[in-house]
C-alpha cells in the first residue's frame, strides 16, 4: 500500500507515543504494542501515572484469573471520573464552546463548568440519587449533556444517554430497561434549519417511566412552560452556589450504560466501568491521536454513540471540547469546516460516510478554508474506502494524521487505531491499540496470516471490557455477546485483515458478510468499488437465500437525475469484479430512494436483509429512518 502521509523527524519527536517508545528502549511502533501486551502491568501503571490519574492507585496492577471476565486491573483502586475532567487546567480555561447549527452559540470554561456540574450534583442529591442509581439523558451534543454525565459521575451515579431524535419506543426500550430516577432533557432541538420540538415525547417518556422522580429541561428552543412537571435549568442555576465533592469509586464500579443498536430486538444494555473508561480513553487520546493540553477537540457524534463519551474525556487531557449539533450540511455544506477554521480545531473527529458526502458534493475545504491548526483527523462508523484517504489528502489537508479508527459501544473506545508517530499506508487502519493484545483467527480458531481475513479478536484481558450486561445476574448475554465462538477469547465481531505494515483492514461486521458459493466477502470490499461511480451517493450489500445457495443483491441511491440503466449496471459490474473478485459481483442490482442506517449513523445490512427475506424487525425504533425499510420491501426484481 502506498504511504500518503508520514509525520517528519520533529513532528513524530514531539508525539507523547514517541516518548514512550524513547522512555521503554524500543525503535517502533510495533515493538511497543509488543511490550505493552507481554507486559499490561508495567504498561497500564505507566499509562497511570504518565496522564496523571487523579486517585488511589493501589499495588496490584491486575489481578489475574483463569479467564479474561474474571481478571481484574487496578483491583485496589479508588479514584472519580468527574474530578479526573474537571481538575485540570486554569479556571479561566476554555472548557466548552458549543455550536447549535447557526441558531445558538455557548462557551463555558472551566470554573463556570464546575460550578453548574456542582449546581446540579446538589439537586441529584437532593432528589435522592445514590452511588449505583442512574441518570438518564435525552441530550443533544450541547453543554448541558456533559455537565449532566460529570454531575452524575461526581456522585458515584451512572449516566446514560440517547439522541433526542430517538422516537417514544426507542428511548423506553432503552431507559425503560435501566430505571432512572433523572431524566435531563431539553424542549426541542434544531437539524438542518428546522425547529424539532419533541414535548410530546418527554411527557410520553415521563408517564411511561415509573421510576423517575424528576425531570430537568434544558431550554434549547426556549419554548417556554410545557404540559407535563418539571424543573427548569435556570432554577438550579440560580440556586446558590455549593462545593464540588467527589465520591471515590472503585475501578470497576459502573459509569455508564451503552446500548447496543437494537435492530434485531431490545438494546443490550452494556455497563462500563469507571476506571477502565477513563484510563482506556487517556490512552487513546494521550498516545494515539496525541490530545495535548490546551488542544480543541471536535467530534461529529450524538449523545446516542459511544464517540460521543470518547470526546467527553478528553477534558481530562486538559483540551477543550467543540461540541456541534445538528446537521453537518446546515446552514452551508461546509459548516464544520467555518467551525474548525474559527475555533482553531486541532483534531476533527468524523464519520467515513461523511468525509465519502464531502466528495460527493463536491466540497474541497482545502480550497477555502485556512485548517492550519488541524494536526489530526479521525475517521469511524464504517471502514473508510481508499478513495476516502485520497480525498482527505488531496482536498482537505495534506498535511496531517489522518487515523482511521474503529472499535465500538461494546468497549467504549477502540481496539485498531492511529499511531501519530508513523506513516499512513493508504486503506489502511494504522495499528492495533496499545495494550490490546489483537488478532485475527480463521473459523477455526487459528491466527490467520497477513493478508488472510479473519474474525477481530483479543487474546487477553484488557481494561475497558464491559464490567456487566446490566440484569444479566448470571453473565450469560455477556458470555454469550462475546465469549461464545472462541473460548475464553474476546471474538468481536468484525471481519478483518492484518496487513504487512502491521495495519489492519476491516471488510465490515461478521454477521453482515456475504457467503455465495460458501465464500465469506465482506461488504466493505463491494462499497469501495461500488462508490466509486460517480452517478452512485451510497450502497448496500446483502445476501439473499436462492436456489439452494446465496446471492448478492446491491441496493444503490443514485445522484439526482440519475436512471439504474442497463449500461449503468454494466458498469458497476465491471468495476466491481475489476477491483474486487467476480465472486463480489452483485447478480442483482436495485436502485432505491434511501438506506436504513442506525441512531450512530450506520448503514443496517441486517435489517434489509430481514425485510427481502419477509422476516419481521425486532426494533424498527433502533432506526434513524425507519420508514427506508419500506423500499426493499415485496421488490419483483428479487422474485426473478
Amino acid at each position: 500500500m502506498s504511504i500518503l502521509w508520514t509525520p517528519t523527524p520533529e513532528q513524530a519527536e514531539k508525539t507523547a507515543v514517541y516518548q514512550l517508545m524513547q522512555s521503554v528502549g524500543v525503535l517502533d511502533y510495533q515493538s511497543l504494542w509488543q511490550w505493552s501486551i507481554d507486559q499490561p502491568e508495567d504498561f497500564w501503571s505507566t499509562v497511570w501515572d504518565a496522564c496523571d490519574v487523579i486517585g488511589e492507585k493501589g499495588k496490584t496492577i491486575l489481578r489475574r484469573a483463569d479467564t479474561m471476565r474474571e481478571s481484574r486491573f487496578f483491583p485496589e483502586a479508588r479514584l472519580n471520573y468527574a474530578e479526573n475532567l474537571l481538575e485540570r487546567g486554569q479556571d479561566d480555561d476554555e472548557a466548552i464552546i458549543f455550536w447549535g447549527e447557526d441558531k445558538l452559540k455557548l462557551r463555558l470554561n472551566r470554573r463556570e463548568l464546575k460550578a453548574q456540574v456542582a449546581q446540579l450534583a446538589q439537586v441529584l442529591r437532593d432528589a435522592g440519587v445514590m452511588k449505583g442509581d442512574r441518570v438518564a439523558g435525552l441530550v443533544p451534543n450541547m453543554p448541558i449533556a456533559v455537565i449532566g454525565w460529570l454531575a452524575a459521575a461526581s456522585i458515584g451515579a451512572v449516566w446514560s444517554s440517547a439522541s433526542p431524535d430517538f422516537g417514544v419506543e426507542g428511548v423506553l426500550d432503552r431507559f425503560g430497561q435501566i430505571e432512572p430516577k433523572i431524566l435531563i432533557t431539553v424542549d426541542g432541538y434544531y437539524y438542518n434549519g428546522k425547529t424539532i420540538d419533541i414535548g410530546d415525547k418527554v411527557a410520553a417518556i415521563q408517564n411511561r417511566l415509573p421510576s423517575l422522580v424528576q425531570t430537568i429541561v434544558f431550554p434549547y428552543l426556549d419554548h417556554g412552560a410545557s404540559s407535563y412537571p418539571y424543573t427548569r435549568w435556570a432554577d438550579i442555576l440560580d440556586k446558590p452556589p455549593v462545593p464540588l465533592t467527589y465520591e471515590l469509586m472503585a475501578f470497576d464500579d459502573p459509569l455508564v450504560i451503552m446500548f447496543s443498536s437494537g435492530t434485531t430486538g431490545k438494546p443490550k444494555c452494556i455497563v462500563h466501568g469507571v476506571g477502565g473508561t477513563l484510563l482506556q480513553h487517556m490512552k487513546e487520546h494521550r498516545y494515539q491521536c496525541d490530545i495535548r493540553a490546551g488542544d480543541r477537540v471536535f467530534y461529529f457524534t450524538t449523545c446516542g454513540w459511544m464517540m460521543w463519551n470518547w470526546q467527553v474525556t478528553a477534558l481530562a487531557a486538559g483540551a477543550t471540547l467543540l461540541l456541534y449539533d445538528g446537521s453537518p450540511f446546515a446552514p452551508k455544506k461546509d459548516i464544520l469546516f467555518d467551525y474548525a477554521d474559527a475555533e482553531g480545531m486541532t483534531l476533527f473527529g468524523t464519520a467515513a460516510k461523511y468525509i465519502d458526502a464531502l466528495n460527493k458534493h463536491g466540497v474541497r475545504p482545502k480550497d477555502t478554508h485556512d485548517l492550519s491548526t488541524i494536526r489530526t483527523m479521525t475517521s469511524t462508523g464504517s471502514p473508510l474506502v481508499h478513495e476516502s484517504f485520497d480525498f482527505v489528502y488531496t482536498h482537505i489537508k495534506s498535511d496531517m494524521h489522518l487515523a482511521s479508527i474503529s472499535g465500538g459501544t461494546d468497549i467504549i473506545s477502540c481496539f485498531v487505531i492511529g499511531n501519530p508517530a508513523g506513516p499512513v499506508h493508504r486503506g489502511e487502519i494504522q495499528a492495533a491499540g496499545l495494550g490490546l493484545a489483537m488478532d485475527a483467527y480463521t473459523p477455526d480458531g487459528k491466527p490467520a496470516g497477513i493478508g488472510e481475513k479473519g474474525e477481530l479478536v483479543c487474546t487477553k484481558p484488557f481494561p475497558c471490557m464491559p464490567v456487566s450486561f446490566f440484569n444479566d445476574a448470571d453473565g450469560q448475554r455477556y458470555h454469550k455477546a462475546y465469549f461464545d465462538r472462541f473460548d475464553n477469547i474476546w471474538c468481536h465481531g468484525d471481519w478483518v485483515e492484518k496487513t504487512e505494515s502491521s495495519g489492519w483492514i476491516i471488510h465490515g461486521r461478521s454477521d453482515a458478510t456475504l457467503n455465495p458459493g460458501g465464500v465469506r466477502i465482506g461488504t466493505a470490499e463491494i462499497y469501495r468499488q461500488v462508490e466509486q461511480i460517480a452517478e452512485v451517493m451510497e450502497s448496500i450489500a446483502v445476501g439473499q437465500d436462492w436456489d439452494g445457495d446465496v446471492r448478492v443483491v446491491l441496493f444503490v441511491v443514485l445522484k439526482e437525475g440519475a436512471a439504474l440503466d442497463q449500461g449503468l449496471k454494466d458498469r458497476i459490474r465491471a468495476q466491481i469484479r475489476a477491483g474486487a473478485s467476480p465472486r463480489h459481483v452483485p447478480e442483482v442490482i436495485v436502485q432505491v430512494a434511501d438506506i436504513p442506517r442506525t441512531k450512530s449513523g450506520k448503514i443496517t445490512e441486517i435489517a434489509v436483509r430481514d425485510v427481502i427475506h419477509g422476516r419481521a424487525i425486532g426494533n424498527k425504533e433502533a432506526l434513524a429512518n425507519p420508514e427506508a425499510l419500506d423500499h426493499f420491501a415485496n421488490r419483483p426484481e428479487l422474485a426473478a
